[in-house]
């Protein structure tokens, strides 16, 4: 087991090395080599849009990024010669044998507020449609978002006792590195095939220290009535995104397809129409794989995105219930870095472009 100062040091080498690499492709990308990697262009994730929270604790700080640096990326892109696409309209798009552009696709997961209060602004600006991808249990303040639990109570007790897996131990949780690596324990356990039960004795943790994780969701997330009038302006467009939001790789077959067909039924409720579109939470390979893929598609839907990263390439269209997506990262709010990622060199360097 790694100490609190060994995850300390992880984390910041990791960020300097993406960051290196990231000014390093933006390098590379202006040089014109390579430019075949953009492929027929990106779908972008996003969660919360804000104004910048200075905050000593915060380790979803990845998960924010700032309404100044939407614009700027946006305008970015449109300089680059992107063309703004709803994600429901993607396939169409990248079917055309004409087409005008690499595809620039704006996705926001959860239903965060601040997408209405400070994103809807920056896209309607531009003309650039959008999906939110919204979890029914969130909606409905029935669950709670694990990672706005954790941090406020992390952020306010000196030691932490949880059991993890394996029985209860305790942290130390006075520092910040502490903090950050009680954090990660949370996170890997989190990953798992008990996470519902993981939550909800994080959840009794939180209640038992004056925290009430639905009272969270409440601040944080967009109501009914919200998204219904949201979604009723011409650019905004519902996603779903389960009713739990849990991890459906691991979850039975009978539970995943319920996951994902009542959540369809929650989005239409607030639309009148059903969604065409899914996103598998978390998403990555730990998350969703073929027989989540299958499920989407035997269900209905028009297509579903990952969070596995990569650009829209050829086969893109073969493999519609399993798209890759870009992570507009709070840690790397710098134009060049949307650029070296759109241009999709990092990606085909890893192996893990698209198609």
């Amino acid at each position: 087991m790694f100490g609190p100062s060994t995850v300390a040091a992880r984390r910041m080498l990791k960020r300097t090395a993406i960051q290196s690499g990231l000014e390093a492709v933006s390098l590379v990308s202006r040089s014109g080599l390579m430019s075949g990697a953009r492929g027929m262009g990106a779908i972008f994730t996003l969660h919360h849009v804000r104004p910048s929270i200075q905050k000593d604790f915060d380790p979803a700080a990845h998960l924010t990024i700032t309404p100044e640096f939407l614009d700027a990326s946006i305008t970015r892109l449109k300089d680059d010669g992107y063309i703004p696409v709803a994600l429901a309209d993607l396939p169409d798009f990248l079917a055309q044998p004409d087409r005008p552009g690499p595809a620039m696709v704006f996705t926001l997961d959860d239903g965060y507020r601040d997408n209405d209060q400070h994103a809807r602004p920056v896209f309607e600006k531009h003309g650039v449609p959008y999906t939110i991808f919204i979890s029914g249990g969130f909606v409905d303040r029935t669950h709670s978002i694990w990672w706005e639990t954790a941090e406020q109570l992390l952020s306010q007790v000196d030691e932490f006792t949880f059991d993890f897996g394996n029985g209860q131990e305790t942290l130390a949780t006075r520092s910040l590195i502490e903090k950050y690596a009680a954090f990660d324990r949370l996170n890997t356990a989190l990953v798992c095939a008990g996470q519902e039960a993981t939550v909800e004795r994080l959840d009794e943790q939180a209640r038992a220290a004056g925290i009430c994780p639905t009272g969270i969701v409440d601040r944080e997330v967009m109501d009914e009535a919200e998204l219904r009038q949201l979604a009723a302006t011409p650019l905004a467009h519902l996603g779903a995104h389960t009713i739990s939001h849990l991890n459906l790789a691991h979850l039975n077959a009978d539970r995943m397809r319920s996951e994902v067909i009542r959540s369809a039924e929650r989005v239409a409720e607030i639309t009148g129409e059903k969604p065409s579109t899914l996103a598998y939470p978390y998403g990555d390979r730990s998350a969703a794989g073929p027989r989540e893929y299958q499920a989407a598609q035997a269900l209905g839907f028009k297509l579903a995105v990952t969070t596995n990263p990569g650009t829209l390439q050829g086969k893109s269209l073969e493999n519609l219930f399993s798209l890759h997506r870009i992570s507009l990262n709070g840690y790397y709010q710098k134009c060049r870095y949307v650029g070296a990622l759109a241009s999709g060199i990092p990606f085909a360097l890893s192996g893990s472009a698209q198609g």
